[in-house]
């Protein structure tokens, strides 16, 4: 099936951003290990695996509308050096992500490819769900102050 150029062009934008949240969240999920915050690492490391189910989604669609991914574009990693520096970045790549994918929704519906716009919507809302997450933790630690939050992470 031929795909729009336009739409070929809007995933793999989103496709480079699902790149770079994987190898974001991978490398912090293990620098949270390596320190100690079990809680932490896990939730990131589970992160990078569902950016890594979203790229494959990304992926798939592209070649199934005869385009070719690239696997080669990542974009900036935000890289934090303290766990709450961490999560601001994380917090920071996740709402460039959702405009991003919120953008390539409106192309596919200007385009009318509904399937790859129903891709899309299903990822944005596991997206924001993250979002919200990442949102809550560092409300946290504008609460507890960042010692009592890192003492729940353990």
């Amino acid at each position: 099936m031929r795909g729009n150029s336009v739409v070929l062009a809007a995933l793999n934008k989103v496709l480079t951003r699902k790149l770079t949240a994987i190898n974001q969240y991978f490398l912090h999920a293990r620098m949270f290990k390596n320190w100690g915050f079990a809680v932490l690492n896990e939730r990131i490391y589970k992160a990078s695996i569902e950016e890594m189910k979203h790229a494959d989604d990304v992926i798939e669609r592209i070649l199934l509308l005869d385009g070719l991914p690239n696997l080669q574009e990542l974009g900036k990693l935000y890289i934090g050096e303290e766990p709450a520096e961490m999560l601001k970045l994380d917090d920071k790549l996740q709402t460039e992500d959702i405009r991003h994918i919120r953008d390539a929704i409106a192309i596919c519906e200007s385009e009318k490819d509904f399937v790859s716009r129903k891709i899309l919507a299903t990822i944005l809302e596991q997206q924001e769900e993250h979002q919200d997450w990442l949102d809550t933790q560092c409300s946290l630690i504008d609460t507890l102050g960042v010692e009592n939050y890192l003492q729940q992470q353990l």
